[in-house]
């Protein structure tokens, strides 16, 4: 036997082992991944905040069909404020787009994902809110992860409300600027750190205009007070007042008198403005531009799909042509609020449509809610993490499309669920 063949057999079987002890070693990782991902998932359920996806086989809308339920449910916890979602006209908008721009893009933006149906709608939202531009984006998450790396640098601060949503805490840890972290809508904590703040070359304000567990308003009108006082500029998330808030639904901004004085805002489509998908900024003109050209969110997501953009292009048009869906909402809000206030229970916010049904304890947020969809309403008990520990509650959610009658059929559906828990008696 020659040498070379003689090493060969040495080697053949070495290499056996060695893949065999390579796989052995990948299947031992796997097994222990699994064993931890089995155990976290455990720990959820026994602690009650499991959270079970119900599967709807209807359109979205006041009434829904829900997969192991008979007859319709009523709905009171999507963001569909508007009831636009169903709306014929939004709904015939994205059938002619598909027809007319096709089901998708297959590109980003800058390379061949641009039609003239995404820079109507942009010019339109634009308009709505009465900024410069708009840049479109797949989801507000996207858009505040775009947002906060383009415009601030190392030596600017950013100054963000600590309970902002887990997408401004995303998008803010992907910057370098500094960051200080003030109480819950709290001037006078507020004024501390934009004092602290004030050797940095640029200051953000970033808050929710409202905030989406508990549906209390930013108190902007102060904000933007200590922002002058202090040489800052103004942020707000708008996902949850675009289109109904304020006398022509243009948000928190318009709601106190504050528009000319709130330099960015970041909304959404995926709510109140037809329900499908997609996010946006308004703002400044250089600043829309820059995002254009480093956001990375926005450089490498494909473009949104054209029956998307032709739905949402005709729900904005709705409400730049009438207020009246708008305003029907305050009414109802109140109806639903003083109504279960007057029944005993403690509903958290003011006055907006977001109505949290506190509870505190996560279990009995759950079994409530299985008991309310037995009942024909359909909402979800709300608990860790999405809400602080203790915190645990019902988010109820009025939309323009639902009636008096529906309104005061999810409030006795609350009495007596409530009575049977001993949250009231």
């Amino acid at each position: 036997m020659s040498l070379g063949k003689a090493a060969r057999s040495l080697v053949s079987p070495l290499r056996g082992a060695l893949r065999c002890s390579g796989l052995s070693r990948s299947y031992t990782a796997a097994a222990e991944a699994r064993a931890v991902l089995e155990h976290e998932l455990e720990t959820i359920r026994a602690a009650g905040t499991w959270k079970a996806e119900r599967i709807i086989t209807s359109k979205q809308g006041p009434e829904i069909s829900v997969d192991g339920s008979r007859g319709s449910i009523l709905n009171f916890c999507a963001n569909n404020y508007l009831g636009l979602s169903s709306h014929p006209e939004v709904v015939q908008a994205g059938i002619d787009a598909l027809k007319t721009h096709g089901a998708g893009l297959s590109s980003v933006r800058f390379i061949c994902g641009t039609q003239d149906l995404h820079k109507k709608l942009e010019q339109k939202l634009a308009e709505f809110h009465e900024r410069e531009d708009c840049i479109l984006y797949a989801s507000c998450f996207d858009a505040n992860a775009g947002l906060f790396e383009v415009l601030l640098g190392p030596d600017d601060a950013v100054l963000s409300d600590e309970l902002n949503h887990a997408s401004i805490i995303d998008g803010i840890r992907l910057c370098r600027a500094k960051r200080l972290r003030y109480k819950h809508m709290d001037l006078g904590d507020l004024e501390t750190k934009l004092k602290e703040a004030q050797s940095s070359r640029m200051r953000l304000v970033v808050t929710d205009g409202v905030f989406s567990m508990d549906g209390d308003v930013a108190p902007l009108r102060g904000i933007c007070d200590l922002a002058e006082q202090y040489g800052a500029m103004v942020f707000i998330d708008e996902c949850h007042a675009t289109g109904f808030l304020g006398p022509r639904g243009r948000g928190t901004d318009e709601l106190l008198g504050v528009m000319d004085r709130v330099h960015i805002i970041n909304s959404t489509l995926g709510k109140a403005l037809g329900g499908a998908a997609g996010g946006y900024t308004v703002g400044p003109k250089p600043l829309i531009d820059l995002l254009r050209q480093r956001s990375r969110p926005y450089l490498f997501s494909n473009a949104l799909p054209p029956p998307v953009v032709g739905s949402a292009t005709r729900a904005v048009e709705l409400l730049l042509a009438s207020n009246e869906i708008a305003q029907s909402m305050t009414a109802k809000t109140m109806r639903f609020r003083n109504k279960m206030t007057q029944a005993g229970f403690t509903i958290a916010g003011s006055a907006h449509p977001i109505c949290p049904v506190m509870l505190g304890d996560a279990r009995l947020a759950s079994l409530m809610a299985d008991d309310m969809l037995k009942l024909g309403v359909y909402v979800i008990g709300f608990s860790y993490p999405v809400v602080p520990k203790g915190k645990a509650r019902i988010r109820v959610q009025i939309s323009a499309a639902h009636t008096d009658e529906d309104i005061d059929h999810c409030v006795d559906a609350f009495i007596q669920t409530g009575r049977k828990h001993g949250v009231i008696s």
